[in-house]
């Protein structure tokens, strides 16, 4: 396993772009015997192990893309790819389910029902590979799914559930503005883009803290604000991008109207026109109460009874979120390190290999306990 893994973080592709990654997983479940369907809705790959008596059907997933991101860890594995490498821990993901292949497929005679091993590319970017996957059929049939992150600020050794929102929604917005530009020393014949790109900014943090019920969580963050060219020219346009992570459908829509609404208003006041686009990304990852139950207890068995605890939700999106959407299933957290871990997606994020056994092991028990008991 951790062999595969380091081969994997090596050779990092990034997401929509992965070509050796899917040939290197088909290839290492066909040499299993396990069925592998190949460029799943674009680049995933889906082995299937079929019992050797009628049954339900349980689907596992891991993601296999990468980001963009310079690798600056001083270990033999660091990646190859100059500003590509595995920060999420999707290494980690695939070579966790590819050891689960050799355990199930080596049990397929014994096992009362099916396993579908969904390997899916392009987890970072919108749209995802997820709704991709699911549209050429990789849940057809499926009963249950479940799947795992490893964590790297999370003590190893635990496990992390939660029934419910686990993973926030994450949409992404752009907003151009136009104003009219001139001379620095005239702002009285201009309409500054830069004052309107502030004024936004400013006004529209009061919406989560002004006009959300407190209870409703949510976040909205401006990323980028570009504007002007040279320091005696008042700017003409200004451009932002930022995102929005929600919990709840209809906070989000809430958010959005009160975006437009206050965007507009200033932009009127001021006499400036503007272009708002909003895309809405991955929904909520939200868990189901009986697997999450059910995979805790599979969980305290495994590890121990003391090393399973309830996670707060994350403001991190994941679009396994799709799947939860299609069939019952839970999306748990394993613990890869402690606090001290770079985070996910720092260019010297790494995480401890012992944490992929805990995965494994987890993900196999709760299969074959949900095959032979359901």
């Amino acid at each position: 396993m951790v062999e595969r893994r380091r081969y994997l973080h090596q050779h990092p592709e990034l997401s929509f772009h992965e070509v050796e990654t899917p040939n290197y997983i088909a290839s290492r479940l066909e040499e299993l015997g396990i069925e592998v369907r190949r460029n799943v809705g674009g680049r995933g790959v889906v082995g299937t192990i079929r019992g050797g008596k009628p049954g339900k059907t349980v689907a596992l997933r891991a993601d296999f893309d990468a980001l963009p991101i310079q690798d600056e860890k001083t270990v033999d594995y660091r990646s190859t790819v100059p500003g590509v490498m595995h920060a999420c821990g999707h290494d980690g993901h695939t070579a966790t389910l590819l050891a689960v292949a050799e355990v199930l497929a080596s049990q397929k005679e014994q096992l009362t029902g099916n396993v579908v091993l969904i390997h899916q590319h392009a987890e970072e970017v919108v749209p995802g590979g997820a709704r991709e996957m699911i549209a050429d059929g990789c849940l057809d049939g499926v009963d249950v799914i479940f799947g795992t992150h490893l964590w790297s600020t999370t003590q190893l050794g635990t496990i992390g559930t939660r029934v419910g929102p686990v993973m926030a929604a994450a949409d992404k917005f752009e907003l151009t503005l136009f104003g009219r530009g001139g001379h620095g020393a005239k702002p009285h014949e201009t309409i500054d883009a830069v004052l309107l790109g502030a004024t936004i900014v400013k006004e529209l943090q009061s919406i989560v803290s002004r006009r959300l019920d407190p209870l409703q969580q949510a976040v909205l963050t401006i990323g980028t604000l570009h504007a002007g060219n040279t320091f005696n020219v008042i700017a003409d346009r200004a451009q932002l991008t930022g995102t929005v992570r929600t919990f709840d459908e209809t906070v989000a829509q809430k958010i959005v109207s009160e975006m437009e609404r206050t965007i507009k208003g200033i932009c009127d006041a001021a006499g400036a026109t503007y272009t708002f686009h909003y895309e809405t990304g991955y929904p909520a990852v939200i868990n189901d109460l009986v697997e999450t139950r059910f995979l805790e207890a599979v969980a305290r068995d495994v590890i121990g009874d003391t090393s399973v605890f309830e996670i707060d939700p994350t403001m991190g999106g994941e679009d396994f979120a799709y799947y939860l959407k299609e069939v019952p299933g839970t999306f748990f957290f394993t613990g890869a390190g402690d606090a001290s871990h770079y985070p996910h997606h720092h260019p010297r994020f790494d995480f401890e290999e012992p944490a992929m056994v805990d995965a494994a092991k987890i993900l196999v028990e709760a299969t074959l306990r949900y095959l032979a008991t359901r």
